[in-house]
């Protein structure tokens, strides 16, 4: 038992270094912009550096379900195994890109791969880990996107002093070299049907046994995509989730994408200075909130059973009066204190997504699902940037960040009353 808890732990360790690497290299292409347009000419054109980050955006929310779906039929190890290398092979290779559209299919494909990985891995961490420690866990492992969002501006870094071609090739083989240490070190956790035929390896199957049960695991491949889908989609408290997820990522990919050009204009700044003043605050303080929110969590559904739905909505409570402030804010310690405010809410938030669709849905579906909930809250963020784009060009940034906390507030009334789950969340069937 021992070695089983501290094997769950080192899949999380392991694992975070894969999400770091996974928002890194997405990340890095944003900072790279102004080394990258002296040798393609294409990217001075602004419209077509937006169609480079827009195709990552919707491909990697069309394949997020697709993902899930693949995740709750394959080995997750391989799974994540592959996506990884995939998309280190694929930042590598934009390192020797010399034209826009080859940065474009390359942008594309790493769309696929890197959307392959978070509903394989989450599932996987949820697996490994009971109700005493899922939040918890899952709240470090976010922590892995936090810091890799964070590292991302280092490309730029990296550009400044030897080449943006340097930057591309060098993260992309450590990713190369990190997908071998999976290989060695990443087990799988095996599923019910894998269970029964492992305690039946000892048995001495009869012809019909033999028949019976390669029947019922050919009977279970054929039904469980159709079959998933519907037991998701009748269910009324997974309709609540994905709009409560979604609902959040709007502020949440307003804060990635508008943040320092908001601390530009309202604090009347240098962007060299709002954006390392923004993004390092979101990111350390998103990082402080989802160990607090794990770890409460964790505790706190030992005592109440909504303790995890309590939990996320305390988070995102928190980013309401933040917003507020966020949008509207004039001074310093105005804006740093709000952007404080909403990183450590949004953390919270963060830890418990995962471990509240644990309560409802069954472990067969888990990836899924959180396919689905990736697809919305992308889509919600592709949404939202465009939105806020417009409300820059118009001179009503700040206003309409303040707006967002309006269907923030609906979210969690929406909550806090429909979401009660069942008493054992690890007994679920479906």
């Amino acid at each position: 038992m021992n070695k089983h808890k501290k094997y769950s732990w080192i899949v999380v360790a392991l694992l975070w270094v894969v999400a770091l690497l996974n928002y890194m290299d997405r990340q890095m292409l944003s900072t790279m912009k102004p080394a990258m347009q002296a040798d393609i000419e294409a990217l001075n054109s602004a419209t077509n550096f937006g169609y480079l980050m827009a195709v990552f955006l919707w491909i990697y929310g069309f394949m997020s379900p697709v993902s899930g779906i693949v995740a709750d039929r394959v080995n997750r190890k391989w799974l994540i195994v592959g996506s990884l290398f995939v998309w280190s092979a694929i930042t590598f290779a934009m390192g020797y890109a010399t034209t826009f559209n080859q940065l474009y299919w390359l942008r594309a494909g790493m769309g696929v791969s890197e959307a392959l990985y978070i509903p394989a891995a989450l599932s996987l961490i949820a697996d490994y880990h009971d109700n005493k420690t899922r939040s918890l866990a899952i709240g470090i492992h976010m922590t892995g996107l936090y810091m890799g969002q964070a590292l991302g501006g280092f490309g730029a870094t990296i550009a400044a002093s030897y080449s943006w071609q340097s930057a591309f090739t060098s993260f992309g083989l450590i990713g190369i070299v990190y997908s071998i240490v999976l290989i060695l070190f990443l087990r799988e956790k095996p599923k019910e049907m894998e269970k029964e035929i492992s305690t039946l390896k000892n048995r001495i199957l009869t012809n019909e046994d033999k028949k019976s049960l390669l029947k019922g695991s050919e009977k279970n491949k054929r039904e469980s995509l159709f079959k998933g889908l519907t037991v998701l989609f009748s269910n009324i408290s997974f309709w609540v989730i994905l709009f409560y997820f979604a609902v959040p990522s709007l502020p949440g990919w307003g804060v990635k994408n508008w943040l320092p050009t908001l601390f530009a204009e309202n604090l009347q700044i240098e962007m060299s200075l709002a954006g390392p003043l923004s993004t390092i605050t979101i990111a350390a303080s998103s990082f402080i909130g989802v160990l607090f929110g794990g770890i409460l969590s964790d505790r706190w559904v030992q005592k109440n059973i909504r303790g995890r739905i309590y939990t996320s909505a305390i988070g995102l409570g928190l980013t309401i009066p933040a917003l507020l402030l966020i949008g509207l804010g004039s001074s310093m310690l105005h804006m740093v204190g709000a952007v404080f405010f909403f990183g450590f809410g949004y953390g919270m938030f963060d830890a418990n997504n995962m471990p509240i669709l644990c309560q409802f849905i069954s472990a067969k579906y888990r990836a899924t699902a959180y396919g689905l909930m990736n697809m919305t809250g992308v889509f919600a963020g592709a949404f939202i940037t465009n939105v806020l784009g417009k409300s820059t060009d118009a001179g009503s940034l700040g206003k309409d960040f303040a707006l967002m906390s309006i269907v923030v507030v609906f979210a969690l009334v929406l909550q806090l009353t429909v979401l009660k789950p069942k008493p054992v969340e690890s007994e679920i069937s479906s």
